[in-house]
């Protein structure tokens, strides 16, 4: 099996609170390192009352301090909200404790609504400047020169291992252009999967990271012992995609055992294009996905989101997808 690596949004149920959501996420960390998993990565999100990830690089702290092997990273940290210089002494920083073991993925949206862009401090345009930003970034993380001036200290030197995240062509393009390994967010916007990773692919040019195309696929994934069980634990992640739609963003909700009673037609469809690379269901039927996921992509790597309410249940599911 080629390697999984987990997305972890540090969700924030209607039973816990941002300390418990953040213990949980360093608990899941401990248990794939045990189990195998290639690495975790935190997202960046704003304003949202069920994520508690927003300090990144913070989180990411956390999760590492708890572990020994497994890589911890950013998936992603949304560039255009800092400098350049900022993220390059945050993650030389974590590449100082922890070397060896940190990843950085960047995006370009904002992760966030619109009034909490404006108190991000995000100028207009930023995102235009997302390729220059990127190499900006990585020459902070680069070896100082004799005549530098300016140096991120902790940060020069450290070359911490750059990756681009998108769901579109255009960081499948940019990716394929700076010779980075590039991941695709399918798992919440599918569309444009297959087409981005064709270009990345047929675009790459070798680089001093990376000497060819390195594509990670993100894949929603509930495991339990039985189909019927997988398909109830994933109502969580469907009323949660349902109250996005609806504008009415929350908590993280138990599930429940009919998920026709909480959404119209109109948002099923809705919330199943959203998230058609999923699989749901038992040992087999997971591994059966999974095979016929990388074959569909070619997909080097899967980063997988387990949106599940209870912690035990979500450890199942992880240790069934490593099993």
């Amino acid at each position: 099996m080629i390697p999984l690596s987990i997305l972890e949004l540090a969700r924030v149920t209607q039973d816990g609170d941002i300390r418990a959501a953040l213990d949980r996420a360093r608990d899941v960390a401990v248990h794939a390192e045990q189990w195998g998993f290639e690495r975790i990565w935190i997202a960046e999100h704003h304003n949202f009352a069920g994520i508690a990830s927003a300090a990144t690089s913070l989180a990411i702290a956390h999760i590492a301090a708890g572990t020994n092997n497994i890589r911890v990273g950013a998936g992603g940290i949304m560039l255009p909200n800092h400098a350049p210089y900022i993220i390059a002494e945050q993650f030389g920083t974590l590449a100082s404790l922890y070397p060896g073991r940190i990843d950085l993925g960047l995006g370009r949206a904002p992760g966030t609504d619109q009034a909490t862009v404006r108190a991000l401090r995000r100028t207009p345009g930023s995102d235009d400047r997302f390729p220059q930003d990127v190499l900006e970034l990585q020459a902070w993380l680069a070896p100082s020169q004799p005549d530098q001036t300016i140096q991120a200290i902790p940060g020069a030197g450290t070359e911490v291992p750059l990756w681009i995240l998108g769901s579109s062509l255009f960081g499948a393009q940019l990716a394929a252009e700076l010779g980075l390994p590039y991941a695709f967010a399918s798992h919440f916007a599918p569309a444009a999967l297959i087409p981005a990773l064709e270009s990345y692919r047929t675009r790459f040019k070798p680089s001093a990271q990376l000497a060819k195309p390195h594509a990670m696929v993100g894949v929603n994934i509930i495991a339990a012992d039985t189909d019927a069980e997988a398909r109830r634990l994933a109502t969580t992640q469907q009323m949660s995609f349902t109250n996005m739609i609806r504008g009415t963003r929350g908590l993280s909700q138990p599930p429940i055992d009919d998920i026709e009673t909480y959404w119209s037609p109109a948002e099923k469809a809705h919330v199943q294009q959203m998230m058609s690379v999923s699989i749901h269901g038992g040992p087999e039927t997971v591994r059966a996905g999974i095979e016929a996921l990388v074959a569909r992509t070619g997909a080097d790597e899967l980063i997988v989101v387990s949106d599940i309410y209870e912690h035990a249940a979500r450890l199942r599911s992880l240790e069934i997808m490593a099993g």
